[in-house]
C-alpha cells in the first residue's frame, strides 16, 4: 500500500480530545514519556521556560486572547436552563436526550432526508466524540451478521486522529491499514493515491472517512473527489464511517460541514457517523457526541436500538444531559439558532483570516515554497507542510512547537505571536539544519 512520508501514531487523548490532565510533574512527565505525541508536546511545553514559547498542538478553539472559548449565547442558555423549575435532575435514556438525538440528525441529514422520514435512522447520545467512535466501531462487530463476530479490517487516513487506531483496538478490531491521504509535496490530498488504496480494500472493509476539517491537516476532499470516493465505496462494497468532531467550523453551517454525509445517504447507503457538539458550542467540560446510524431497512432499527442501547450500558450507562439541553434548544429555536450561526460565522471568519495574514507575511519574508496551501485548507487545522526535520528546529530553537506532521492549530496563532510564529518558520526553511 503506498503511504505518504510521515504518519501519526500516538493515543492518550481524551474524549474531548484535549491531551492530559491535572498531574503532578512527576507523574506527568512518566505520563508524556509513554504516552503519544500531544501528550508529549504539551509536557515538553509545560516544561519551557521560555517566554515567547508557543503551543499549536491544542484541539479546542482558541480565542485571540489565547484562551479556550465558551459562546456567549451558550453561556446564556446555560443560565436560562439552571434556572428553568420545570427541569428535573432526572437519569436520561442510555441512548440520551430525544430532543438532543432528532436535532443532531437534523441538521447532519436534513429534514428531508429520504432515511429519516423512512424511519431508517437512529441517533445516540455520547459523552463525547471518542466515545461516538467506539460505540460505532463496538456496532460494526456485529453489523451483517449477528452470529458473525467482525473484526476488520479498517482504513484510516495517513495522517489522521492518533486516537483512532487505539479505540478501535480497545473494541477488539485489531486488523488496521492506513490509505494515502495528504500528500507533503504537492501540499495537498492526492486523491489518485488514495482511490488506489481503496481499490484493494477487500469487501465489507471499513473506511473512516473525514466529512470537512480533516484534522490533523485542514485539507478535505472537493464535492466531485467525494462522488469519486463515495462511488468506490459502493461497487467495492466498502463501509463508510464519517468522523466530524468539528462540525461546523469549516464552513460555519452544520449541514454543509456535513454534507459528504448526506450524499452517501442520498445514494441510499448505510453508514456510521460520529460527531461533537463541544467545539462549536464551546461545550468542552460538557462533551456531546453523537453517533448518527442509516441502515438500508428499517426493519433492523429496532435490533440496532437494543444493540446500541446494551453496549451503552456496559460502556457508560447513560451521558450527560447538560451540554445537550444547551444544543437542543439552541437547534430548536429559530432566534437562537441565527445568533448562534453568527457567533460561529465569526469564529471561521478569523480562522481563515489567521490563516491569509500568516501567508501574507510568509510571502513578505520571502519565505521559499508556495503558502497557497494555508488558505485552501479549512477549519481549525493546518498542515504547513514542514518536513521533521523544521519541525524539530521550531520546537528546539524557536520554542514553537507543532505536531510531527507539521499540522498546527490555526485558532492558536492571534496578533501576540503571528509574527513570531512566520519569522520562525522563515528561519526553519532557511537556516542550515
Amino acid at each position: 500500500m503506498s503511504r505518504p512520508g510521515s504518519s501519526l501514531d500516538g493515543k492518550g487523548v481524551n474524549q474531548n480530545g484535549d491531551p492530559g490532565g491535572h498531574l503532578s510533574v512527576r507523574t506527568e512527565s512518566h505520563t508524556a514519556a509513554a504516552a503519544g505525541p500531544e501528550t508529549r508536546l504539551l509536557f515538553t511545553f509545560k516544561t519551557d521556560s521560555q517566554a515567547r514559547k508557543v503551543q499549536l498542538t491544542g484541539r479546542e478553539y482558541y480565542s485571540e486572547e489565547g484562551k479556550t472559548f465558551e459562546l456567549r449565547l451558550t453561556g446564556k442558555i446555560k443560565q436560562q436552563l439552571t434556572s428553568d423549575p420545570t427541569l428535573r435532575p432526572e437519569y436520561p435514556s442510555p441512548l440520551g436526550l430525544t430532543e438532543f438525538t432528532q436535532r443532531a440528525t437534523e441538521v447532519t441529514l436534513g429534514k428531508s432526508c429520504r432515511a429519516v422520514m423512512e424511519n431508517r435512522v437512529l441517533g445516540v447520545q455520547t459523552p463525547g466524540f471518542t466515545a461516538a467512535v467506539r460505540l460505532g466501531a463496538e456496532l460494526l462487530r456485529h453489523w451483517h451478521d449477528a452470529s458473525v463476530a467482525w473484526y476488520g479490517p479498517v482504513y484510516l487516513s495517513s495522517p489522521c486522529d492518533d486516537s483512532l487506531r487505539g479505540i478501535f483496538q480497545a473494541a477488539g478490531i485489531q486488523d488496521i491499514h492506513e490509505y494515502y491521504y495528504w500528500d507533503d509535496k504537492q501540499r495537498a490530498v492526492c486523491l489518485e493515491k488514495l482511490l488506489e488504496d481503496l481499490e484493494r480494500a477487500p469487501e465489507r472493509s471499513v473506511v473512516v472517512l473525514s466529512a470537512s476539517a480533516h484534522y490533523p491537516t485542514g485539507a478535505d476532499l472537493t464535492q466531485k473527489q467525494w462522488a469519486l470516493v463515495i462511488q468506490l465505496i459502493l461497487r467495492r462494497r466498502l463501509f463508510p464511517l464519517f468522523v466530524l468532531p468539528t462540525q461546523a467550523l469549516c464552513y460555519g453551517d452544520l449541514e454543509r460541514d456535513a454534507w459528504p454525509v448526506q450524499y452517501c445517504a442520498s445514494q441510499g447507503m448505510e453508514l456510521l457517523c460520529a460527531q461533537s457538539f463541544s467545539h462549536c458550542f464551546g461545550l468542552y467540560g460538557e462533551a456531546v457526541g453523537h453517533l448518527l446510524c442509516v441502515l438500508r431497512q428499517s426493519s433492523l432499527l429496532l435490533s440496532l436500538r437494543y444493540q446500541a442501547d446494551t453496549i451503552v450500558r456496559s460502556l457508560w450507562a447513560r451521558p450527560s444531559v447538560g451540554g445537550a439541553h444547551v444544543v437542543a434548544t439552541v437547534l430548536s429555536n429559530p432566534a437562537h439558532l441565527v445568533e448562534w450561526q453568527a457567533e460561529v460565522k465569526r469564529i471561521v471568519e478569523r480562522c481563515m483570516l489567521i490563516r491569509e495574514i500568516l501567508r501574507e507575511r510568509l510571502r513578505l519574508l520571502g519565505t521559499p515554497g508556495c503558502w497557497d496551501h494555508l488558505t485552501q485548507q479549512g477549519g481549525l487545522y493546518c498542515c504547513a507542510g514542514l518536513n521533521g526535520q523544521q519541525v524539530d528546529f521550531l520546537s528546539k530553537s524557536r520554542h514553537v512547537y507543532l505536531l510531527p506532521s507539521g499540522c498546527l492549530n490555526v485558532s492558536a496563532i492571534n496578533g501576540h505571536n503571528l509574527d513570531y510564529i512566520a519569522e520562525s518558520i522563515h528561519l526553519a526553511l532557511t537556516t542550515s539544519l
